[in-house]
């Protein structure tokens, strides 16, 4: 048995395919590098990272940090997953350069070969028919489906394009995500979007016996599993080797962010139908396609040992991604052996413009992570310590001024307002406690606490074995000035001069798990 939602981390937007034995699942990842994450799995409930498509997209001054530019709510989104022939393919937009990506790879684990495609396909479903026409479905609303060149580089002159659905004027969220299929004949459209009437996400499906023809039919799925009106939607479907159908989607679950459910498909003659009586199943049987797999963990503490691999280059573990593009020459795993170490390359009004901060997904229903911090090279102003980063972040640091060490918790708070409202404004940062300390060698902890909607960070630092808190709880929330769900990051800048240095030695990482649900 399983439970749902899946792994209680932030993987949204998904696409899932089965090769042979293997399921993979592609996500969302947005500003973090390496970016586009593919993870595999042999039952659709555990998975683990095979590996990322680019280890960076752009070298844009906002992927870079530079100044105080960035992408954040923006990069790569909804990415569609393919294996025609032989080789994989991964297509998506990039919001920040407004361009449609390609990738192609004979192995999942890469390396990935990139080019473009004329134009800009929103939440596009890259599909390729039994007599090797390929198409691209896309858009907001007005949904269209376009006929590409065979080299996948634009559009096919003379080609199909059409909309295929449409859904005017809607208050809200019209079609979008679209996932694309052609199954025993027929072609099969999956959407998400909105309850007219209020925000509600609902699954839709349209089908027809032609790429010509007209496509028929409605949502199906709207359920929220009981948990804050927030509906299940949007993702692939997938059949296993045993003939059964699934659906991966995803539900928007706070400030942790949206997370993968697994909801079984039935067909009743041409249609297909979402979970039990309308329902999404808190718990369900899968079977294993290898039973005795054992799989890596989507988190893991860190003790910082790395030696180059056999390309001569430091591979981090697959859990960790950086906040926007790392600066190569500001970190480091082998200057000090098993600590990471982070330079000072520019002067920052708060963690979120700093260089090189490394991050790693929350989980609920709670999480904590702690890092031992060596501050002895940093210079006045400088701030050294571990974030629940977000819009509206909060953390506790190292920091020096005029010679002396002290712990900080500092924050950003959000206007009680939606989701999208303001698209996410947050309040200036403010220092809630300020601790001296003799020593600028600091052990310091951040826990995320999402039961029963508190959506909250609580930092410690280390004192005489014992977790002294500071500040005080600070409120998460999940709004579209990022677009992504709260992540531990480790972080250090400089606010007066650059040229200082910070080692974080030691890093755990702890999941408390949920008790097992019982079925509605």
């Amino acid at each position: 048995m399983f439970k749902n939602p899946l792994m209680g981390l932030d993987y949204p937007d998904v696409d899932v395919i089965r090769v042979e034995d293997t399921y993979y699942m592609v996500s969302t990842t947005m500003y973090f590098m390496p970016g586009c994450v593919i993870l595999r799995s042999y039952d659709l409930v555990n998975w683990e990272i095979a590996g990322y498509v680019y280890e960076t997209l752009e070298e844009t001054p906002g992927h870079r940090l530079a100044g105080e530019q960035n992408i954040y709510g923006q990069g790569m989104w909804a990415a569609s997953l393919r294996y025609h022939k032989g080789t994989f393919y991964i297509c998506f937009v990039a919001n920040d350069t407004h361009k449609t990506y390609l990738f192609q790879s004979e192995s999942v684990e890469g390396p990935w070969r990139k080019q473009n495609i004329e134009g800009f396909y929103h939440d596009a479903a890259l599909f390729f028919d039994e007599d090797d026409r390929v198409y691209i479905i896309a858009g907001n609303s007005a949904i269209w489906l376009t006929e590409l060149r065979s080299d996948l580089t634009g559009p096919k002159e003379g080609g199909i394009r059409r909309i295929i659905v449409e859904d005017k004027d809607h208050p809200s969220l019209g079609y979008e995500g679209t996932h694309f299929y052609k199954i025993n004949g027929r072609y099969y459209a999956f959407f998400i979007h909105s309850l007219r009437t209020e925000w509600f996400r609902t699954e839709a499906c349209f089908s027809s016996d032609s790429l010509l023809g007209e496509f028929t039919g409605g949502d199906i799925l709207q359920d929220d599993m009981g948990f804050r009106h927030s509906g299940v939607a949007q993702g692939g479907i997938v059949d296993t080797p045993d003939g059964k159908w699934y659906a991966l989607l995803f539900q928007d679950r706070g400030a942790v962010g949206r997370i993968p459910v697994l909801v079984p498909l039935y067909w009743e003659g041409h249609a297909p139908v979402l979970g039990i009586n309308g329902r999404v199943p808190l718990q369900l049987e899968v079977t294993s396609t290898r039973p005795d797999y054992r799989y890596e963990p989507l988190s893991a503490s860190d003790d910082f040992d790395y030696k180059p691999s056999e390309d001569g280059k430091i591979h981090l573990k697959k859990v960790w991604q950086w906040n926007h593009n790392p600066h190569k020459e500001l970190w480091s795993v082998t200057e000090r052996p098993k600590a990471l170490r982070l330079h000072s390359g520019k002067i920052c009004e708060n963690l979120t413009q700093s260089y090189n901060t490394l991050t790693q997904r929350t989980g609920e229903p709670e999480s904590a992570a702690w890092v031992t911090v060596d501050g002895s090279g940093l210079k006045d102003g400088d701030y050294a310590g571990i974030t629940a980063l977000q819009g509206c972040y909060g953390a506790v640091a190292l920091t020096r001024d005029k010679g002396e060490y002290a712990l900080v918790m500092v924050g950003k708070s959000s206007p009680e307002t939606s989701m999208t409202e303001d698209y996410g404004h947050t309040l200036p940062e403010k220092e809630y406690e300020r601790i001296p300390v003799d020593s600028p060698m600091v052990t310091l902890k951040c826990r995320t606490d999402y039961r029963e909607e508190r959506d909250e960070a609580e930092f410690y630092y280390e004192k005489a074995g014992k977790w002294i808190p500071i500040g005080s709880s600070h409120k998460l929330t999940f709004k579209l000035d990022h677009f992504t769900g709260c992540r531990f990051g480790l972080f250090y800048y400089s606010t007066k001069e650059t040229g200082g240095i910070s080692d974080f030695l030691k890093f755990h990482y702890e999941t408390v798990k949920a008790a097992e649900p019982v079925d509605a």
